[in-house]
Formats: C-alpha cells, sequence, structure tokens
C-alpha cells in the first residue's frame, strides 16, 4: 500500500485532500489538531490520526511505521485563516512560513520521495508588486501572499537540496462543505441566503472559483503524474469575470436578489498570464470538472443550516 503524510489533515482542504487519497487506497497519516471531530476519517483503517501542533512537526517520524516508505509528503497546514487581521500579521505570516520550511526538512528526514506544497492564486499578487511598485495598490492579502510566496520558494530550495521531489498546487477561490471561513464566497452567500443584496467589486476583471472536490482530486493527479519540479496551478482551464461567477451564484441561490456591483473598489486585476493554465491537464490529464451550478446549490444548503443554528453570523 503506498502511503502519504498529509499535515492539516483537520483542516477544510486537507480533509478533503485526506479523503480522496483514502479513496484512491493510500494509507494516510493525517497530521493536525482536533482530529477526534472527524468521525468519517477516524471510521477507515487506512487513516492513521497523528494530533500535533506545528512546533511538533520535528516529532513526526516517531509516528511512523519503521521502514516504511513515504510516498509524498503533503503541507495543507496554515493558521490564521481568511481573516482580515491574521492576514496582515506578519508575525504571524512568518510563523506559518517558518513550519512550512519545518515540514519541508521532515518531509526529507523520513525520506518522502515528494513534497507537495499548498501554494495559494495570491501569491500572483507579490508577483505582480515586484514586477512594479509604483503602479500596484497594495490589499490585505499582501503579507499573506508574501508569506506563502517565501514558504514556496524555500520548501523548493529545501527538497531540491535534500533530493527530494517536489511540486506546487496553486489554489484559487474554493467552495464546497466544510468552508467556515470569511472569505468572499461565503460572505456573498450568506448575504443571499439571508435576502440581502451583498455589495460588490465592478468585477470586469478574470476570476475563478473551484470546487474543493476538484481541488482533492488534482492534488492526487500531481501526486501521480505531476512532472517534478512543477507548479500547476488548479483551476480552470478558460476563466470568466467575477461578475459572471457572481451572477451565476444570485441566480442559483436568491434570484430575486440585486447584486450590487460597483460598490466597492477592489484595486487588483489578477494577472492570470503569470501561470500556466493548461499545465495540469497537459501532465496529468486532469481537470476541474464539478458543476459549479449544483455545487454551490449543495454548498449553499449547508451554509444555510449553519446560520440556522447560529454556527455562522
Amino acid at each position: 500500500m503506498k502511503t502519504v503524510i498529509v499535515t492539516g489533515a483537520s483542516g477544510f482542504i486537507g480533509s478533503a485532500v485526506t479523503t480522496e487519497l483514502l479513496h484512491l487506497g493510500y494509507k494516510v497519516y493525517g497530521v493536525g489538531l482536533g482530529m477526534d471531530s472527524h468521525r468519517e476519517l477516524l471510521a477507515r483503517d487506512a487513516f492513521v490520526p497523528v494530533e500535533l501542533s506545528f512546533e511538533q512537526y520535528a516529532s513526526i517520524p516517531g509516528h511512523l511505521t519503521p521502514g516504511e516508505e513515504i510516498d509524498a509528503f503533503f503541507h495543507f497546514a496554515w493558521q490564521g485563516g481568511f481573516e482580515r487581521d491574521t492576514l496582515s500579521d506578519y508575525a504571524l505570516q512568518l510563523y506559518n512560513a517558518r513550519c512550512s520550511c519545518d515540514a519541508a526538512i521532515t518531509a526529507a528526514a523520513v525520506h518522502a520521495k515528494k513534497f507537495i506544497y499548498a501554494a495559494t492564486i495570491n501569491e500572483i499578487e507579490s508577483q505582480q508588486f515586484l514586477n512594479g511598485f509604483a503602479s500596484f495598490e497594495t490589499r490585505p492579502t499582501c503579507i499573506y501572499a508574501a508569506a506563502k510566496l517565501t514558504a514556496e520558494l524555500m520548501c523548493r530550495t529545501i527538497a531540491q537540496e535534500k533530493h527530494m521531489g517536489y511540486n506546487a498546487g496553486i489554489i484559487p477561490m474554493l467552495y464546497g462543505e466544510g468552508n467556515r471561513s470569511k472569505q468572499l464566497i461565503n460572505t456573498v452567500l450568506a448575504a443571499l441566503i439571508r435576502g440581502d443584496a451583498p455589495k460588490l467589486i465592478e468585477g470586469n476583471n478574470l476570476y475563478d472559483i473551484v470546487s474543493v472536490t476538484d481541488v482533492a482530486k488534482a492534488f492526487a493527479a500531481i501526486l501521480e503524474a505531476g512532472r517534478d519540479g512543477e507548479r500547476y496551478y488548479i483551476g480552470h482551464r478558460r476563466l470568466k469575470t467575477f461578475r459572471e461567477w457572481m451572477e451565476q451564484m444570485g441566480k442559483v441561490v436568491a434570484p430575486e436578489v440585486r447584486l450590487r456591483f460597483g460598490e466597492y473598489q477592489d484595486p487588483l486585476n489578477l494577472d492570470y498570464s503569470l501561470v500556466d493554465l493548461d499545465a495540469l491537464f497537459r501532465d496529468t490529464g486532469f481537470e476541474c470538472q464539478e458543476d459549479f451550478e449544483a455545487g454551490i446549490q449543495k454548498h449553499a444548503a449547508w451554509l444555510k443550516t449553519l446560520i440556522d443554528r447560529g454556527e455562522l453570523s
């Protein structure tokens, strides 16, 4: 049986990837805190919970079966969520970057064949900022984006120095059951569910929204067929505008609610030419296929149960 390690296995993305890998027949060591709430994972014989915090990554080898081959080490853990205050907390974000390096060092220590890093589309912000100072207006996500890119570069370096395979998956905006964050999707959906008109940017910029189910399958494809050293954009190969995505969401969830485009000014227009939209399909044959309207309808129904129970403000 092939074996992998997944940090952040109790989180939104990490648990989805863990579920997909178990489905494909992998043994998964799930590293994180609060694993006892994931009863569906704990019920699987091939899932081994490893309750450790960031500071304890060096002790991961002691939780493994001696002599076991580790096919890949996935790193999803990242503290702070998507709150405005934590996104711009440089001390917290530097801590996250340091712990990502600790994860890469630990992966090398257990002789993992490949280290797979969870990158973010926000890293494009950092690239655009580096390409132009006067023409760039910073956003709350910029410190977070810089830390993610810094961690990616350092993990990539560690992997090469330790003669370990390496890939990164660049994750765009996500939706799906289990996402309790205050990211844009949940904010807009919560407003629509309540019958409120969400305030939005003008929305003529290119944008992408992807199901966590597709993201989980994409990371599995990267593990099994990714070209060494490649960083893959995990999203749609053909993009739509932000306005088109929001209009589609509104039509599905609350067609009677007016979307208030142009109420906010968003200074950033992500330059998608900085990523290869086709690389994942070209190298692995995978592309996102989840039906957006059906997926959003399901996600909205799940969010409504949280709102009705007072679990989501």
